[in-house]
């Protein structure tokens, strides 16, 4: 099968088109024709850091967790699915399992769901990893109807969802962008724009909570952005960040009685540790979205499977909208 692979790791040129073997099928597994995936920040840095960050792949590698396909082969023990059927899920391209950026891919059951059936596969390769991240946060943050919810980067890949999730949750919300085109979807997708360029954290929690503070903060952008999130956050609040790899100051926190959640979704996939729950979070995703409740948005670019260096590229300039997807 074709494929494209790295065999050293660096910068967006060093993805190279090659033929390998086609995945064996395995019992707990299927063999997925995969029809799409979408690049994320993770994607990235396993590119670039190679052996210096603990979960990239060895090389040889094919990257690419996040996919949608039609699965075409079932192995021993998998009784959810079948010959044909539509998925989608974040299931490789990292520590020793073979990514999405080949014809087919192997994925364990556990990991994926029947794509939702008003989606397209590019729509559907663009969800897994988002998805999945921003409903743990959510979930774990313990949101609840009526709460005041701020959303840290609401026009991002995790954040537009986390977005539609808390508002879907019976959240009100707020979300934070820095610029026109970023507050503009802000508020295409049902929240309360918030432009942090012009206005400060004292102004926009006075101005939208009469300066309580929110009761919940998603927090896409993480690093030193926790230290806005503590000063925005209500007494005996609850954060959840997707990026805190860096030493920070707890006081805010402390002073506050905050609960600092951070999500890292690829320890199921790590581990092989609770992956059944991945699964479980796409199923009902799927049925928010056949709902109306939720929706993707995908770059205006389309890139093809020979073109996925100029696809890192593309997310990695900032200046696309919404996530960059593949075609296989």
């Amino acid at each position: 099968m074709k494929a494209m692979i790295v065999n050293e790791f660096g910068d967006s040129s060093v993805f190279t088109s090659t033929e390998i073997a086609k995945p064996e099928i395995k019992p707990g597994h299927v063999l997925v024709r995969v029809a799409a995936s979408s690049v994320n920040t993770v994607d990235m840095m396993i590119r670039q850091m190679g052996p210096d960050l603990p979960l990239s792949p060895p090389a040889p590698a094919v990257l690419g967790m996040d996919f949608a396909g039609i699965i075409e082969a079932v192995g021993e023990g998998v009784t959810d699915f079948a010959l044909g059927d539509e998925v989608y899920g974040c299931a490789g391209g990292l520590a020793d399992l073979q990514g999405t950026l080949a014809e087919y891919m192997l994925a364990d059951a556990k990991l994926i769901a029947n794509k939702p059936k008003n989606l397209s596969m590019r729509e559907a390769a663009a969800l897994p990893l988002v998805a999945i991240t921003a409903y743990e946060g959510l979930k774990r943050a313990q949101v609840k109807e009526g709460q005041n919810v701020l959303v840290h980067g609401g026009s991002g890949g995790v954040g537009h969802i986390a977005l539609q999730l808390a508002r879907y949750f019976g959240a009100n919300v707020f979300s934070t962008g820095g610029g026109d085109a970023q507050t503009a979807l802000i508020e295409e997708l049902g929240a309360t724009s918030i432009n942090y360029k012009t206005e400060t954290v004292a102004d926009y929690v006075q101005k939208h909570t009469q300066g309580a503070g929110f009761d919940v903060i998603f927090d896409s952008v993480g690093g030193a952005n926790l230290l806005n999130s503590f000063e925005a956050a209500a007494l005996n609040g609850q954060i959840a960040t997707t990026v805190s790899l860096l030493e920070l100051d707890l006081s805010g926190a402390h002073f506050k009685g905050l609960s600092l959640h951070v999500v890292f979704m690829l320890i199921p996939m790590l581990h092989d540790h609770k992956r059944e729950v991945h699964g479980q979070i796409l199923t009902e995703v799927a049925g928010i979205i056949e709902a109306g409740h939720l929706r993707p948005v995908l770059d205006d670019l389309t890139f093809s499977l020979e073109e996925v260096g100029k696809a890192h590229d593309r997310l990695a300039s900032g200046q696309g909208l919404g996530k960059v997807v593949i075609d296989i």
